[in-house]
């Protein structure tokens, strides 16, 4: 069944004010930084004589800092504004990732990892909140603008930490540092200062937020589908077992379709389909990506296939389920990101290391759990898609790029 939804006019998409591809610019290069530490994780363990589940926990600290931040974030915009906070956060990751490769224990590095959350949560909410409300066209093209910087940083991030990878497990890290000192030069000229609010946004405003069965409903979806995301990203090098150029080269190309998918698929599904159905459908062929990659977790040829091909699943839900937190509730968009992000980080930071820990005793067990959890994500999405079910009803709203700013910045 079709939906009326308006095209989106892809050439159109260009004409955006320049703090717009500034902030896209900045989120590249922050993206990269999820992706660049993948090919060495396998290199620390083995060089820092760490289990698997230590190593791991890499991605759960961070993952835990970050949600747990989310709650901050729109507190400390409102109050010091929207560039000033995006560079504290890329100013916070440039420090922590120079640490993390100087470190000389894998304990030092997952903590350094958790400032890195920190920087991250901060830039995360508040870039997303930006490219939403200062882009033109309204806000599914200004997602579509921002999964597009997702995807191309998440793609070029492991063939970069690869090939850094291959001279030493710390490159990868000043690597990072280096490129986020260059967002931060970025940022300083092209982005200007917006109007600060006139009233700040309390501290409780995401816990508020949650109380709309939509945005609930998005939030914990994305919490069970992110144990099988993080069980791909943070667990599949491990029993991959190749070198840092391989791995680097096998999750670009999961990169390349999930940015592919994001920006290209994503609209014309949504449009013929539907918005719940095609998360729906996403999801439920994740689920089954990662479970026949548990039943095959010893043969290497499937688990590459495995982790490539869930980039198109991924890259779909990933956008739809993003315009999905922008529309789900009658709050300011930083506030409904913030109140998401925190949801999903924060509740799904076990993934990674339970990921670990359990491969440490059977290789395909978190491929297991990771379908499950996915799995549940679509039967409590369908349970509840009557909650969204407007977004296919009409148009989301156009906003000029002041009105969509106000909108975005202000305090409800």
């Amino acid at each position: 069944m079709s939906v009326t939804r308006p095209a989106i006019d892809g050439p159109a998409s260009t004409k955006q004010p320049k703090s717009v591809w500034a902030v896209a610019f900045a989120s590249v290069i922050a993206f990269m930084g999820i992706g660049l530490v993948d090919p060495i994780l396998k290199p620390i363990g083995e060089q820092l004589h760490a289990s698997p589940s230590q190593v791991t926990l890499l991605f759960t600290s961070y993952m835990l800092v970050t949600g747990i931040a989310m709650l901050i974030t729109g507190v400390v915009s409102s109050r010091f504004g929207a560039k000033k906070t995006l560079l504290a956060g890329l100013a916070i990751i440039v420090v922590f990732a120079a640490l993390a490769g100087a470190s000389g224990t894998v304990g030092q590095i997952d903590g350094f990892r958790a400032g890195w959350g920190l920087g991250n949560a901060l830039f995360i909410a508040t870039a997303l909140a930006t490219i939403v409300g200062a882009a033109s066209g309204g806000t599914a093209r200004a997602i579509i603008l921002y999964e597009a910087a997702l995807g191309i940083g998440i793609a070029t991030g492991p063939l970069v930490g690869g090939f850094l990878g291959h001279f030493s497990w710390r490159a990868p890290f000043f690597g990072v540092s280096v490129l986020m000192a260059i967002a931060i030069i970025a940022l300083v000229f092209l982005l200007p200062e917006a109007p600060k609010p006139a009233k700040p946004t309390s501290i409780t405003a995401p816990f508020k937020a949650l109380a709309y069965p939509g945005l609930l409903l998005v939030s914990i979806t994305a919490l069970l589908y992110n144990y099988g995301f993080f069980t791909l990203l943070a667990y599949t090098p491990f029993p991959l077992n190749m070198g840092t150029y391989s791995i680097g080269f096998i999750f670009f190309g999961w990169g390349l379709l999930l940015a592919f998918s994001s920006v290209f698929l994503a609209p014309k599904l949504q449009r013929a389909f539907g918005t719940v159905r095609m998360m729906a459908l996403a999801l439920a062929l994740f689920a089954v990506d990662l479970a026949v990659m548990a039943l095959f977790a010893d043969h290497k040829p499937v688990l590459v296939i495995g982790t490539v091909i869930s980039g198109l699943f991924l890259g779909v839900n990933n956008t739809l389920i993003t315009e999905a937190v922008m529309e789900s509730a009658p709050v300011e968009r930083a506030t409904a990101s913030a109140a998401y992000s925190f949801v999903r980080f924060a509740g799904g930071a076990a993934a990674p290391y339970l990921a670990g820990k359990l491969g440490e005793h059977h290789m395909s067990l978190p491929f297991w759990v990771g379908a499950a959890c996915t799995a549940a994500a679509v039967a409590v999405l369908l349970s509840g898609r009557k909650l969204l079910a407007h977004m296919d009803d009409h148009a989301p709203a156009t906003h000029s790029p002041a009105e969509a700013q106000a909108i975005t910045l202000g305090d409800d």
